[in-house]
């Protein structure tokens, strides 16, 4: 493993945006999501296309590393339109959102290509997303359809 690869600790708003960038066109399957509810943690492996090697030049190679997104202080763990029991579908993550609720906790939303959704509602925000293994070449480039109104 590179000591370039990526680790980041989220513990904020912001923080969570910029983590949430980083994972851009993610991939991942169910089979990769786990609850640990007696912990109070929430974690899942992605494979991370790596934006940030894209930007440093023009003639960078396309590229993706596994990552492990991981949450601390998981009240509960909700989802919508995710069947738990395919746990070979591939998931395209898109973004998190973050929301400070009015009892001071958070939720927090993981948002999936084909509208699938996890909620997560979080004591504090205290996230971490790392790298775990070396990085791979990839012919794919992910793509984004720009919409007309």
């Amino acid at each position: 493993m590179s000591s370039t690869n990526l680790k980041l600790n989220g513990t904020s708003e912001d923080d969570i945006k910029v983590i949430s960038a980083h994972l851009q066109d993610s991939i991942t399957q169910v089979k990769n999501i786990a609850h640990l509810k007696k912990n109070k943690i929430f974690l899942i492996q992605f494979n991370r296309f790596m934006w940030e090697d894209i930007e440093k030049g023009v003639f960078r190679k396309n590229k993706r590393i596994i990552s492990v997104l991981k949450f601390e202080n998981v009240i509960n763990v909700n989802s919508k339109n995710l069947n738990q029991k395919n746990t070979e579908r591939f998931l395209d993550f898109l973004a998190i959102e973050t929301k400070l609720l009015s009892d001071k906790n958070y939720e927090v939303k993981l948002n999936f290509a084909g509208d699938i959704l996890i909620k997560l509602n979080l004591e504090i925000i205290e996230c971490f997303l790392e790298d775990i293994s070396d990085p791979w070449e990839t012919k794919n480039k992910p793509k984004h359809d720009l919409l007309y109104d």
